[in-house]
């Protein structure tokens, strides 16, 4: 075993000892900036204490291991057995020794689905999207029935997500998928290839890889079904998802029509500072105020000059290569969408302190709001995954079961039908 892996594992037992102990407060500081960020020692606890007590409590916390395949980061599933039943807290350990990404998978399918999801109007197949060595598995949901359906592919947002871009105890790209499906919509989602294979990415690797050819092909993989109509496949994209959304039906002008869902506008290296300075001011930890001055030392390199092919990835917010800071700072979605003809509905929610309406859907609207084609709604309860409530959006919410507000699901199969 090679010394990076071994001082990956030893994190990860770190990780579990901390969790026996239920020291959240230091299981945080072993976060890397952004999933420290999304969820604080306060919401780790109260997250931990509903899935435990939910299963009778008294948990009793297994060994970690590594998922078959894995190297960097290396991917860690840790079992926890209660008194009911168990679940695995998965996580990741990233070449800079932190960990990154979380969440909690039930064990039996334990979830329940969305109230408006009716499984037995449509059924669920395994798909393979991509090609080669780098292909990845996906889930396509068809309407029971002969069709032809409209249809969408699903892309999450930005990070190493699965196809359900699961995060904590929810899954908000499976609650699209089923309640679309369930209004005779057909929806194709898939793993990331930064979910599946983290460490066999190629050098140079850019948010255009990360994206382009697997939204493509999922687009193909749907127009040669039968049950789908092929002149009415549409991408629809969460966050980053949204934000490349515009570069995909650039590739293909055939796609016919976008939905964007908080889908971001602000240079992401200003969108993550701005984001740092908000959950420091609500949210702080021990290290907010440094962890705060490093991102923008970081963001500020990304924006400058200096930036050059050859800058270290460890000098760059996230530890995103050169490479792809580069191919992002030269993007521009508003632009790209602006010289589309294609029909698009634009969804934010009102209470999204990371996709804000004052610095990411004012830019969209200044481009677009005149245009016939497009629809512009704000969901003034709904926070980043469109999860609605009434309190100003925290990280902690990000961590109590919930699911996509029927209203966005509706609104989203009503404009297909339309189209």
């Amino acid at each position: 075993m090679r010394t990076d892996e071994v001082k990956a594992l030893a994190m990860a037992q770190r990780f579990a000892t901390l969790l026996r102990a239920e020291r959240f407060a230091e299981i945080v500081e072993l976060f890397t900036l952004p999933l420290r960020g999304a969820v604080s020692a306060e919401a780790l606890r109260l997250a931990w204490t509903a899935e435990t007590a939910g299963r009778g409590g008294e948990a009793a916390i297994g060994e970690p291991s590594r998922a078959d395949g894995d190297t960097s980061p290396l991917r860690v599933r840790i079992p926890v057995k209660c008194a009911d039943g168990g679940f695995t807290v998965v996580t990741s350990v990233g070449d800079d020794g932190l960990l990154h990404g979380l969440r909690f998978d039930a064990e039996g399918g334990g979830r329940r689905p969305p109230p408006y999801a009716e499984p037995e109007r449509f059924t669920e197949q395994d798909v393979v999207v991509g090609n080669g060595p780098l292909a990845v598995p996906g889930t396509l949901s068809m309407p029971v029935g002969t069709g032809p359906w409209p249809a969408v592919v699903l892309l999450g947002g930005g990070g190493a997500f699965d196809r359900d871009e699961s995060f904590g105890p929810n899954k908000p790209l499976k609650d699209l998928a089923w309640g679309l499906a369930s209004q005779q919509v057909a929806v194709l989602r898939f793993d990331k290839i930064t979910f599946t294979q983290p460490g066999s990415l190629p050098s140079g690797f850019t948010m255009a890889d990360e994206y382009l050819p697997y939204a493509l092909d999922a687009v193909r993989l749907l127009r040669e079904r039968q049950e789908v109509d092929p002149g009415r496949v549409h991408l629809v994209g969460h966050s980053m998802g949204g934000k490349v959304a515009p570069r995909a039906a650039a590739a293909d002008p055939s796609i016919a029509g976008l939905v964007l869902l908080a889908a971001d506008a602000q240079p992401m290296h200003e969108a993550a500072v701005r984001v740092a300075r908000h959950l420091a001011a609500h949210a702080p930890g021990p290290n907010t105020d440094e962890a705060v001055a490093a991102l923008t030392r970081q963001a500020a390199l990304v924006a400058g000059p200096e930036l050059a092919p050859g800058t270290p990835s460890e000098l760059l917010p996230f530890g995103l290569s050169a490479a792809y800071w580069l191919d992002l700072r030269a993007y521009d979605p508003v632009a790209t969408a602006a010289g589309l003809t294609c029909p698009m509905l634009i969804l934010q929610g009102g209470r999204d302190y990371q996709v804000t309406v004052a610095d990411d859907l004012t830019r969209w609207q200044r481009a677009l709001a005149d245009r016939p084609e497009v629809a512009i709604r704000v969901h003034p309860d709904a926070n980043h995954f469109f999860f609605s409530g009434r309190e100003p959006s925290t990280p902690a919410e990000y961590t109590r079961p919930d699911h996509v507000d029927a209203a966005v699901v509706d609104e989203i199969a009503s404009w297909l039908a339309q189209r």
